[in-house]
């Protein structure tokens, strides 16, 4: 089976719509995103529809669970409320209905997809995650790749038993090795925070365990000029850019958290 696997599409239709065109000529089973597929971003709604309407498979992401159970905004600092708020105003009835359905994981071809940290977590960062937290996680998992986003950048960790490795790839294709238990992050569709614009996302083989990693380039000024105009703050537009937000910068939310919650592990 030949996956593609989107992350954090974050209500950016040009940027869906580029991974969507990317991913038309491939031989693709099935398409899985791993949630947040609203906010921060100008067309939540359009997002939320299309992903409807080409039957795409997700996951619960923080943002959607904040749609699903209001208290959920209690993890969001108040940027990331004025940006969800605006997104939750554009979603029609159909939309808001789909949300509150979906899973907080699946589990399909033996993979794991999440949003934030396995089994099922859609607030916690892997980078929460002691290191030794990590290797129990991966040790004791059933499946022996999951997928997660959350982070916005791309990462892959593996276990080989005993030893963790951690990697930040560039675009291009890695061979898993089926004596080693992974976890993949898919980096970002909508909101990149690697400090390049494309867009990102990864393909997955399961015959072969060959895992293509994706970025696709689209007019990311044009949905610069959408965020303004919206009202929604103007970080979540300057972060499109070039340099918008470098791997590893502070992010000036940091005393919450880079993305708009506490990470808290619900």
């Amino acid at each position: 089976m030949k996956l593609a696997i989107l992350s954090d599409i974050h209500g950016n239709l040009e940027a869906f719509q580029a991974v969507l065109d990317a991913i038309a000529p491939l031989s693709i089973d099935t398409v899985i995103s791993l949630g947040d597929n609203i906010g921060y971003g100008p067309d939540s709604e359009a997002v939320a529809a299309l992903i409807r309407e080409r039957k795409i498979a997700s996951v619960l992401g923080n943002h959607e669970m904040a749609v699903k159970n209001n208290q959920n905004l209690a993890w969001f600092n108040p940027v990331a409320k004025r940006a969800l708020a605006i997104a939750q105003s554009q979603l029609t009835d159909a939309s808001v209905a789909w949300i509150k359905q979906l899973p907080r994981y699946l589990v399909t071809a033996g993979l794991r997809f999440v949003h934030g940290v396995p089994p099922d977590s859609a607030f916690l960062y892997l980078f929460q995650l002691p290191e030794n937290k990590l290797i129990q996680k991966l040790a004791r998992a059933d499946e022996s790749v999951c997928f997660v986003g959350h982070t916005h950048e791309l990462g892959i960790i593996s276990l080989d038993g005993i030893r963790l490795e951690k990697e930040s790839p560039a675009p291009g294709t890695y061979l898993l090795d089926p004596a080693k238990k992974y976890i993949i992050n898919a980096g970002s569709v909508g909101q990149p925070r690697d400090g390049t614009p494309g867009a990102k996302f990864v393909l997955f083989d399961t015959q072969t365990l060959e895992l293509t990693v994706k970025s696709v380039s689209y007019p990311f000024e044009n949905t610069q000029k959408k965020i303004i105009a919206a009202g929604i703050p103007k970080m979540y537009a300057d972060r499109l850019a070039p340099g918008g937000h470098p791997s590893g910068s502070v992010d000036p939310l940091k005393n919450v958290d880079s993305s708009g919650d506490k990470g808290n592990g619900q």
